[in-house]
């Protein structure tokens, strides 16, 4: 397939319906939608002190369902797919997501795509949900789902954290197709996992085009011992990135929100490119972030002690065609959907005015680059 382009909406307030229309074009795969009841920024700094963001809105957690906003968008589109990137598998039973997703899968007449992940910390703990196994939660809900939409008439299943009994799912498939699941995976099991259940595979968290073409050859070889055809998995790459001239990359580095990105991170990928991460080097990125807990005075010690290098590092930057450049080297490592995320708007106001365009020049940049013929 020619290389497409992922669009984005927020599920944050204020919404934003109206970018919707932006995307419903064949350049775009889909739209993905983020599913949070947490953002990752520290409440501590979400401060007039820290970001003028702050004046605007008076937190960063502000976030809508995004299942619901899924089916919204799904009856105000009429071409692009509609994603979930992702909903955890922690918070909502198999039987719900399966019911869900045949429902959104319907009002957008097939074009509905079931994100699925593990979890994090700072969507689940906080409010009481179990967070031990998230893996092997995620694998017995992809069981249960399939079961409940495959099967003809009641089911029973009995497994380590769900149990039917008679359980049934009548509803047929639009189309005659189930809903595509996606899911996001990084480790080897999250990524073996993928190949055996998955449509498509979410690539976020590689960081250099090898480790992605490393990735993906352990989500080909999963579907081929499954069975499955590896070349029906469509793989994507989103990386959080940096869209500037020269000068304003200098004082985006210098935005408390943009250095507490470093929060975000696994003290290992940061060692693999040789720094050392402020928060030690057991940290585990975001499945050890609670963002509600770190302190002003912790955060800020914290953010002194960032290297604006680790960041350069880790996340593409640079003008709308660097950008493009460095993301298509994702698409020669054989990412068919790609989204260009740009961070720069969480260095203020004045940054995010100017975002949205910023990411459109970069998209129009990477499809010309990757396809020629257009």
């Amino acid at each position: 397939m020619p290389i497409k382009l992922a669009g984005f909406l927020r599920t944050t307030l204020p919404l934003g319906m109206e970018t919707l229309k932006d995307c419903d074009n064949d350049d775009y795969y889909a739209v993905w939608l983020p599913d949070h009841l947490v953002s990752f920024w520290p409440d501590s700094i979400w401060t007039p002190e820290f970001t003028d963001l702050a004046i605007h809105s008076p937190s960063p957690h502000r976030h809508l369902d995004a299942l619901t906003v899924a089916a919204a968008a799904a009856v105000m589109s009429e071409e692009v797919s509609i994603a979930t990137m992702v909903v955890d598998t922690v918070r909502r039973h198999p039987a719900m997501l399966a019911q869900t997703a045949l429902t959104i899968d319907h009002l957008s007449k097939g074009r509905f795509i079931l994100g699925l992940g593990s979890g994090e910390l700072e969507n689940t703990v906080p409010y009481g949900f179990d967070f031990r196994k998230p893996v092997s939660r995620l694998e017995e809900t992809l069981q249960v789902i399939k079961l409940l939409w495959e099967s003809d008439g009641p089911v029973d299943f009995t497994g380590e954290f769900f149990r039917l009994e008679h359980a049934r799912m009548d509803t047929e498939p639009f189309g005659g197709r189930f809903p595509r699941i996606w899911i996001g995976a990084v480790g080897p099991r999250m990524l073996e996992i993928t190949g055996r259940y998955a449509d498509g595979w979410y690539g976020s968290g590689s960081f250099t085009p090898e480790e992605f073409i490393q990735r993906h050859r352990i989500v080909r070889e999963s579907a081929e011992k499954a069975g499955r055809d590896p070349e029906a998995i469509v793989a994507s790459y989103m990386a959080p990135s940096l869209i500037g001239e020269p000068d304003e990359i200098v004082e985006m580095l210098e935005a408390p929100l943009i250095r507490a990105y470093i929060l975000q991170l696994k003290a290992a990928d940061l060692a693999r490119f040789g720094f050392e991460h402020p928060m030690g080097g057991d940290w585990c990125g975001i499945h050890d972030l609670d963002p509600g807990k770190l302190t002003r005075n912790f955060i800020v010690d914290l953010l002194g002690r960032v290297d604006p290098k680790a960041l350069l590092a880790m996340l593409p930057h640079g003008t709308p065609r660097q950008v493009a450049e460095q993301h298509k080297a994702f698409a020669d490592a054989g990412a068919q959907v790609l989204k260009i995320l740009d961070y720069g708007g969480m260095a203020g106001t004045r940054f995010a005015a100017t975002s949205a365009q910023k990411v459109r020049e970069a998209e129009a940049e990477l499809l010309r680059m990757c396809n020629p013929a257009r």
